[in-house]
């Protein structure tokens, strides 16, 4: 009984992360995200781990997450991965909003992003 499982939406030497509510704008992590995209796992690490941004924290996390999806539940080579996609997506968005003069209002707005992190394994002769 119950539901038949769903078919795997990657190729399967692919292994993905997904991270929803980060609190930065988009347009700032994905900086952060287009710097790793195509580098090796490995390389990939070592480069957010010296990044001065805020968000790269963040991103490190998600994409040790990827590499570790990858190894547990793929079988993948560790060794040999490498960052296929790395995309940003909009999320909610926190209106707050501050007292300006004369009765007005001035609008803040506190932007939020979802990562998604693509690992693949090379092939033996790349």
């Amino acid at each position: 009984m119950g539901k038949q499982s769903a078919p795997r939406r990657s190729a399967d030497n692919e292994a993905r992360a997904f991270s929803g509510s980060i609190r930065t704008s988009p347009r700032k992590l994905n900086l952060v995200a287009a710097s790793i995209r195509g580098m090796s796992a490995e390389k990939a690490l070592a480069e957010l781990t010296f990044n001065t941004r805020r968000v790269s924290n963040e991103v490190k996390k998600v994409l040790q997450s990827a590499i570790a999806n990858a190894e547990n539940n793929h079988q993948l080579d560790v060794d040999r991965l490498v960052v296929a996609e790395a995309f940003v997506g909009k999320s909610l968005m926190m209106k707050r909003w501050r007292p300006r003069a004369r009765g007005r209002v001035g609008k803040i707005l506190k932007p939020f992003s979802n990562l998604t992190i693509v690992v693949r394994e090379r092939g033996e002769s790349e």
